[in-house]
C-alpha cells in the first residue's frame, strides 16, 4: 500500500459503498481521514474523524470542512462520493427524487469543493477526486436526471481543471459503471440486479491509484465498466 502519511484526505458519502471502501483504504495507507456523512460515522477507524453532515446544506459542508481541517491542520485530499439516485422514465419520475438528486449530486458537489478548496491551494500534494459514472459520460434511458447531474459533476472537474492545475491541484473525474452496492435500492434497482457488477473496493484501489501517481502527471478522468456491461448504450 501506498504510504500517505502526512496526508489529510476528506471523503464526502464516507459512511457506505465505494466512500466506506476508500476510508479503509486511505486510513489503512496512514492518511488523516475525516469521513462525512448524514450519520458521522467513522467506520471504526482509529483516528479518523466523522462529521454528520447533510451535503444539500452548504452552511453544513463549510462546517464539517472546517471539523476536519481544525482536527487533522490540513487537507491535501477531497473526495466528492455523496450521491443518490433514482431510475425510471422521466415522465414517471418523482418531483421529490428530481429535486433530491440535483440537491445532493449537483450542489452538494459544488459546496464540498468551495469550502474544501481554500485549504487545498495551501497543499503541496492536492487533489481533488469526483465519484461520477459512466452515467456522466453517456446517457442511459431511465436515468436521464442521474445522467444530468452526473455529467454536471463531470463538467465541472473538467472547468476546475483548467483553473487549478497552474496552481498545483489535480482534477479527476472517476466514472464507473455498474458498482454492486445499496446504491438506488429500492428506487429502480432491485436485488439481484447488481449481480456480476464491479465491488466498491475495486473501484476504491482506482481511485488511490489516481491519488498516489507522482505530481508531475494528473490524471483526468477514469471509466471503468464491469464485464457484463456493453461498451455502448
Amino acid at each position: 500500500m501506498t504510504d500517505l502519511t502526512g496526508r489529510v484526505a476528506l471523503v464526502t458519502g464516507a459512511s457506505r459503498g465505494i466512500g466506506a471502501a476508500l476510508a479503509h483504504m486511505l486510513h489503512a495507507a496512514g492518511a488523516g481521514v475525516g469521513l462525512i456523512s448524514r450519520s458521522g460515522d467513522d467506520l471504526g477507524l482509529d483516528g479518523a474523524l466523522g462529521v454528520a453532515c447533510d451535503v444539500r446544506d452548504a452552511t453544513a459542508v463549510d462546517a464539517a470542512t472546517a471539523a476536519v481541517v481544525e482536527r487533522f491542520g490540513r487537507l491535501d485530499i477531497l473526495v466528492v462520493n455523496a450521491g443518490v439516485g433514482t431510475y425510471g422514465p422521466f415522465l414517471d419520475f418523482p418531483a421529490d427524487d428530481l429535486e433530491e438528486i440535483i440537491d445532493v449530486n449537483v450542489k452538494g458537489a459544488l459546496y464540498a469543493v468551495r469550502a474544501a478548496l481554500p485549504h487545498l491551494l495551501r497543499s503541496d500534494a492536492a487533489d481533488v477526486v469526483m465519484v461520477a459514472s459512466e452515467a456522466g459520460r453517456r446517457g442511459f434511458p431511465g436515468e436521464a436526471v442521474y445522467c444530468a447531474s452526473k455529467f454536471a459533476q463531470v463538467g465541472f472537474m473538467r472547468a476546475l481543471d483548467g483553473e487549478l492545475r497552474e496552481k498545483g491541484v489535480r482534477c479527476t473525474n472517476l466514472c464507473p459503471g455498474g458498482v454492486a452496492t445499496d446504491f438506488a435500492m429500492g428506487r429502480g434497482r432491485k436485488p439481484g440486479d447488481t449481480d456480476g457488477m464491479m465491488t466498491a473496493e475495486e473501484v476504491a484501489d482506482l481511485a488511490m491509484y489516481v491519488m498516489t501517481r507522482p505530481r508531475g502527471m494528473r490524471i483526468l478522468e477514469c471509466a471503468l465498466r464491469p464485464m457484463i456491461e456493453a461498451s455502448w448504450g
